[in-house]
């Protein structure tokens, strides 16, 4: 049996951690899986790295001493992929969603430099994109970069503040508003697609909730805009919120404004800081700067965690 750098990276992640939950929270597998990688590599290595008991864990004098080459061995191979890589290739980004910002951002930014070649996936949540981007197989992914267990070597830009508005169909019973207030939500609520591994989308939509006083409910996945679209036309009471770009016209749904406060959705950037494919540079250096709203901007909502810039 030969050790693994998916074994070593798990090795490191736990001796950084001293604790085999936040290092599977850090890489973002399962405790039992973090387990079964460590054990792999100390099988190969034929000696413990760990000293384990039931309450904690520390190195042993082998796990000290693999450390920091372990370490070295990781970064070079992580150089050595880059370096092969075709460097005519495409930036690999995760836009989230097709019905979102970040694709339209990602167009635009293409269309202002034709150097940049895009490839495109859509994981639909950045807590289920950043596994990849820690192993480089995507080079870029959006999302909202906060309530997630952040891993040291990815670096992170806030690019863009999209308004949200409600969309409920035109017999709703707050159709013929012409802007929504939070007393106008409290009967019916909010109704939301469950975002399902969109642990961040899900964080951001209960904070919002308990800042609007506001009851919130989620319904079954969507699958699609259409899918979308039909669990909004479904709701007589509940309001689904959607970002104020989306175009209703043609849907049934009318798009009404919240305002007092008006919610913000925080678009992040991210990428590995060791990734050295240059188109990278030329996406990020295309992607705008962005602050959140001042504090004392009571226009404004965006969550007190989405404040704080790296």
């Amino acid at each position: 049996m030969e050790a693994d750098v998916s074994g070593v990276r798990a090795f490191i992640a736990t001796a950084e951690e001293l604790h085999f939950g936040r290092a599977a929270a850090r890489m973002f597998i399962t405790q039992q899986a973090l387990s079964k990688r460590v054990r792999r590599l100390e099988d190969a290595l034929g000696t413990p790295l760990f000293e384990r008991t039931t309450r904690s864990i520390e190195l042993t004098a082998a796990g000290r001493r693999f450390l920091p080459l372990a370490v070295a061995a990781v970064a070079a191979f992580d150089e050595a992929v880059g370096a092969v890589r075709v460097v005519d290739s495409p930036v690999r980004v995760d836009v989230y969603d097709e019905r979102f910002t970040p694709l339209r951002m990602v167009r635009e930014a293409s269309e202002r430099d034709p150097r940049l070649r895009v490839e495109v996936s859509m994981r639909q949540g950045l807590a289920v994109a950043l596994p990849a981007l820690r192993r480089q197989e995507i080079d870029a992914a959006f999302g909202r970069a906060r309530d997630l267990p952040w891993p040291e070597e990815l670096s992170q830009r806030l690019v863009h503040l999209e308004p949200l508005a409600a969309f409920v169909p035109e017999d709703h019973a707050l159709a013929h508003l012409s802007e929504l207030r939070p007393a106008d939500l409290r009967a019916g609520g909010i109704a939301m697609p469950d975002p399902a591994g969109a642990a961040e989308w899900r964080a951001y939509l209960g904070r919002l909730a308990d800042r609007l006083g506001v009851p919130l409910r989620f319904t079954e996945p969507a699958i699609g805009q259409g899918h979308l679209v039909q669990q909004f036309l479904r709701e007589k009471s509940a309001v689904g919120l959607g970002e104020w770009s989306i175009d209703a016209t043609g849907s049934g749904l009318r798009r009404i404004p919240i305002v007092d406060p008006i919610p913000l959705l925080p678009w992040w950037v991210v990428w590995h800081r060791r990734n050295p494919h240059p188109l990278l540079r030329t996406l990020l250096g295309r992607l705008p700067r962005v602050s959140p709203p001042d504090p004392s901007d009571g226009r404004h909502w965006i969550p007190d965690a989405d404040r704080a810039l790296p």
